[in-house]
């Protein structure tokens, strides 16, 4: 598996400070709120552990699962999100919770899917935002990291289900997806 790994973008020291601080930006920005994280699945599970634990806020957790890659490394453009909402979010305080941002094809379903639900706010945090690819005009509230036009994995990224368990963020070597 690591012989697939073209060079180590985010080691795992970078990840849990970067994370800390996220998680310490949202305490201070929804100080006496109580919040619902929506994790995507499958990719953010890792991302949103680590922010959850450094949120100091009452946090409630809850997932969507949307995909708009399959196993391929390009989006096939279509967003399949597998389920409603059957949790209460009207008049909360939402945060989509995404490991990367990259075409905004997920991410502008998403957020339009769960705006229909009528939270008070509703904002985006992503690990990873890739710009470069952006198809689609949306941004993230909260940022972990810019992220190179490679594709990459670990730390809850993976390329056909597989790379999910490494404790970094790295690109894959081309052959390995070509």
């Amino acid at each position: 598996m690591k012989d697939d790994i073209k060079e180590i973008l985010f080691s795992e020291k970078k990840l849990k400070r970067r994370i800390a601080e996220l998680g310490a930006e949202l305490t201070k920005d929804y100080a006496g709120k109580k919040l619902v994280l929506i994790g995507v699945l499958k990719g953010c599970f890792m991302f949103l552990a680590d922010l959850s634990r450094n949120i100091d806020l009452e946090c409630e957790i809850r997932f969507l699962t949307a995909s708009s890659y399959g196993f391929s490394s390009v989006t096939s453009g279509r967003v399949n999100i597998d389920r409603d909402i059957d949790f209460d979010v009207e008049g909360r305080d939402v945060i989509i919770i995404e490991d990367i941002l990259d075409s905004g094809i997920t991410m502008t379903a998403l957020r339009a899917f769960v705006a229909k639900h009528k939270p008070s706010s509703l904002k985006i945090c992503t690990m990873l935002d890739k710009p470069d690819r952006r198809q689609l005009p949306i941004t993230a509230d909260y940022t972990g990291f810019i992220c190179p036009n490679e594709f990459v994995v670990g730390f809850g990224l993976d390329y056909g289900e597989r790379y999910r368990n490494l404790p970094y963020v790295a690109s894959l070597k081309p052959e390995v997806y070509s």
